[in-house]
């Protein structure tokens, strides 16, 4: 690997184990948040949902600034618009607001988190071919799936316990200074290298030329399209299945007020994360296609899914938890290999931000009804609910299957453009 390649692999490490330890201090706690705010279940996923209706309203519109005025640019504007966005959930917290109030807030983040999405892995696939990068794109995405799972362990724990130790608006605040450290260095160690923004179109020029080429190399790329149409059911399964596990644990253990278990939902998650990124390579060798193995996967978090719905016993619902998890967390570098690897340099950005937004719409739609599920029956009974929903998935990635791809086989693909 070339100087080049390693300064541009540390900055995408350092970057996103930071980003990740900032966001993740809240994980552990966020649904105990909103209920302490006074909201009901069917209110607190309504006000995620919203958060999602935030990355659905603009991940197409930042992946065109990542893509038109440049991947730092996006980034800069995603760390200062989440720190603000963060202040501002503690604020609504403190005087108990509205649920509008709420809902607003949670767009801004969703705004937040769009303009990261797809900025960061746009710039490392391009960074890296402009410096020569000759190994493949899943051992770097796996240590950052490493990286990820570290940062999200120590910052759900330390969450957790913060919020045990003062009050649950606490790990907020400190999410909020980290989200300041990220911008700084974001600031100093991130330039766009094997790309060039289109600064001297007009920006309305450039948004038209740059979504119309996205559409082409996005949804009318069959490869592509097929993965987008099933995000919507793995992410919509995904995220309820993550933020719902905070409250039917603490109902599981026999205690509501035990913060400290709603953490280990977080850092059980953030472990399958390290433990999946390290079993990449060894699952790249059981594999022949990417589509295979996220076949395979898919089956196995439609299985542990149900089986949260069915258990009444809290330790049989953690290694529950731990399967799912780890399944999703090998399964997605290879995920993310595949789709790069069809798609020009020139629209990376917005054509990741639209697959990001495929998924955000799942989650629209899926989190107040899998709420409200909750309130009308119980917690079983949703993941039951969410066990289905994530079935849908599974004919999407045989259809990708079938398409035989370029980055499909398993082995090195980056698109230089």
């Amino acid at each position: 690997m070339t100087l080049g390649a390693q300064r541009v692999r540390r900055t995408y490490l350092t970057l996103t184990v930071l980003s990740t330890l900032a966001a993740s201090f809240i994980w552990g706690i966020n649904t105990l948040f909103l209920l302490d705010a006074g909201l009901s279940n069917a209110a607190a996923f309504t006000v995620s949902a919203f958060y999602t209706a935030g990355q659905v309203l603009f991940e197409i519109p930042t992946g065109v600034v990542a893509d038109t005025r440049g991947r730092r640019t996006s980034y800069l504007l995603g760390a200062a618009t989440l720190l603000v966005s963060t202040l501002l959930y503690v604020w609504m917290w403190q005087i108990q607001g509205p649920l509008w109030g709420w809902a607003l807030s949670s767009v801004v983040i969703g705004l937040g988190f769009t303009f990261f999405s797809g900025a960061v892995e746009a710039w490392l696939v391009d960074a890296l071919a402009a410096n020569d990068y000759d190994g493949d794109l899943e051992s770097i995405f796996a240590k950052g799936q490493v990286g990820t799972g570290i940062a999200m362990l120590t910052g759900s724990v330390s969450g957790g316990l913060v919020a045990q130790v003062s009050n649950l608006g606490v790990p907020y605040l400190i999410r909020a200074a980290l989200l300041g450290a990220v911008f700084v260095v974001a600031y100093r160690a991130m330039r766009d290298e094997g790309f060039s923004p289109a600064r001297g179109a007009t920006a309305l020029g450039a948004i038209k030329t740059v979504l119309s080429a996205s559409v082409e190399q996005g949804w009318r790329n069959p490869p592509v399209r097929w993965l987008m149409l099933a995000a919507p059911f793995t992410m919509g399964a995904g995220v309820f299945a993550f933020y719902a596990m905070q409250p039917y644990l603490l109902e599981l253990y026999g205690d509501e007020t035990a913060f400290f278990v709603a953490g280990l939902a977080a850092s059980i998650v953030a472990g399958a994360q390290i433990v999946g990124g390290l079993l990449v390579a060894r699952i790249r060798k059981l594999f022949k296609r990417r589509t295979d193995a996220l076949i395979a996967g898919a089956c196995v978090s439609v299985v542990t899914l149900a089986g949260l719905g069915l258990t009444a016993n809290f330790w049989i619902a953690l290694v529950l938890l731990s399967v799912w998890a780890l399944t999703y967390s090998a399964s997605f570098p290879l995920r993310q290999a595949y789709v790069n690897g069809v798609i020009p340099s020139e629209q990376r950005a917005t054509v990741l931000s639209f697959d990001a937004l495929m998924g955000s719409a799942g989650g629209v739609v899926s989190q107040p009804a899998l709420g409200r599920s909750a309130d009308v029956w119980s917690f079983s009974t949703s993941y039951l609910i969410t066990s289905a929903i994530s079935a849908f998935a599974v004919p999407f990635f045989v259809l990708a299957r079938k398409e035989q791809a370029s980055s499909d086989p398993i082995e090195v693909t980056i698109s230089k453009g």
